[in-house]
This record gives C-alpha cells, sequence and structure tokens, in this order.
C-alpha cells in the first residue's frame, strides 16, 4: 500500500487562505494511513471551520486513484465544487493528480506527503519496501530489497557504520545488510553476496504507462 503522512495543518492553512476549500479523501491506502479517511476529512473539516474557513462539502473517493470513479462521485458534488475555490485532497500523489484531471475550476492542494510503497506490520505501523524502481533485484538478496530497506541504498554490501545489526542512520531500524546476510547463510547461499551488482538500470522507472 502507498504510505502518506498528513501534512502540517498550518501549511495547509497557509495554502488555502481564506478560499472556501472542499475536502477530498480516500478510502483505501489514505484511510489505513489515517491520512485521508471519514474520520480524517471530517477532523480536517472541524479544523478549518474553526478558523472560520467555509467548507464547502467533502467525500471520501474510493479509491482516489480510480479516474473513472471519481468522476462519477465527483459529479454528485458538483454544486458543492462550484462554490469552492481551493479543493484539498488527502490522499497519496497519484489520488492527487487524479483528482487535479477532473476539477479544473479550483485549485488542487495536496494535503500528504506520499512517503512510499509499505508494508503493514500492524495496526498503524508501516515499514518502507518499495521505491517503484520498475527494476526488481530482490531474488538476489533472500527476498529482501536492499535499496528501498537502505537509507543509503546501499547495493554491494553494508555501509560499515552499524552497530549490532542496527543501522546507523536508524538506531532502531534493523540494518538490511544484516538481515540479508543471516538469511543467505542459513540457506548456504552467502556466496553470492561476492558477486558485484552493476548499477540499477533506472530507465525503467520512466515507463509511463502500462496495458494489459
Amino acid at each position: 500500500m502507498i504510505i502518506t503522512k498528513q501534512k502540517d495543518f498550518n501549511f495547509l492553512l497557509e495554502s488555502i487562505g481564506k478560499d472556501p476549500v472542499f475536502i477530498i479523501g480516500c478510502s483505501e491506502c489514505a484511510t489505513l494511513c489515517h491520512t485521508g479517511g471519514e474520520e480524517e476529512v471530517l477532523a480536517m473539516k472541524t479544523s478549518l471551520e474553526e478558523k472560520n474557513i467555509v467548507v464547502t462539502g467533502w467525500v471520501v473517493l474510493d479509491p482516489a486513484c480510480h479516474f473513472l470513479n471519481d468522476k462519477r462521485l465527483l459529479r454528485k458534488h458538483e454544486a458543492e465544487l462550484t462554490q469552492a475555490k481551493k479543493v484539498l485532497v488527502l490522499a497519496c500523489g497519484n489520488g492527487v493528480q487524479t483528482v487535479s484531471e477532473i476539477i479544473e475550476n479550483a485549485d488542487i492542494i495536496s494535503g500528504n506527503d506520499t512517503l512510499f510503497l509499505g508494508e503493514i506490520k500492524r495496526a498503524n505501523e508501516f515499514e518502507k519496501r518499495c521505491n517503484l524502481c520498475g527494476d526488481c533485484i530482490q531474488d538476489i538478496f533472500g527476498g529482501l530489497c536492499p535499496v528501498s530497506r537502505c537509507p543509503k541504498s546501499m547495493l554491494n554490501g553494508p555501509c560499515g557504520g552499524s552497530i549490532d545489526g542496527k543501522c546507523e542512520v536508524d538506531k532502531d531500524m534493523d540494518c538490511v545488510w544484516d538481515l540479508i546476510y543471516k538469511r543467505l547463510k542459513e540457506k548456504n547461499q552467502h556466496h553470492m553476496l561476492k558477486e558485484i551488482i552493476v548499477p540499477k538500470d533506472w530507465s525503467k522507472s520512466v515507463e509511463w504507462r502500462r496495458k494489459i
């Protein structure tokens, strides 16, 4: 799922100004991240109204990144959208861009920062797992991706700064290279780490569209 973090409220206030605003949330990733579900949308509505900002309406799209479904759902709120000069979207970057392709008569404001594609470890706890680079290499490293799970994106071994298996950037995070080594050693495959991996093919990350 796409992991997001809601932007600072004061920053959003500056972006909105005193203009009337319509709020949009997302039923999927943003809901699970507690950054754009119905609860967060209604809380944002209350917070904005307490600042004397007119909220013309709100909707939680299902999901925000589904163009045709968004058009259908937003058609029901046409009158409320017409009254708004700003549209605050509490979704991931993809959802924001989808909404911006549909709504043309108002300024679109991104209410969340999109962080990464992640794993749900437990309720309200997420961990980065993928950079969406288009060049998967997990099979080389025992099913783990060092590029996304290492803050330095080390591709050919650890940086040398980890202590007791913990990352020097974040002492609460396991060094992914320590995990890779242990996993490959258990499978008697740690000799694979002697192979030098060439730089990733980042050209694959510029594939803009896929049709099936």
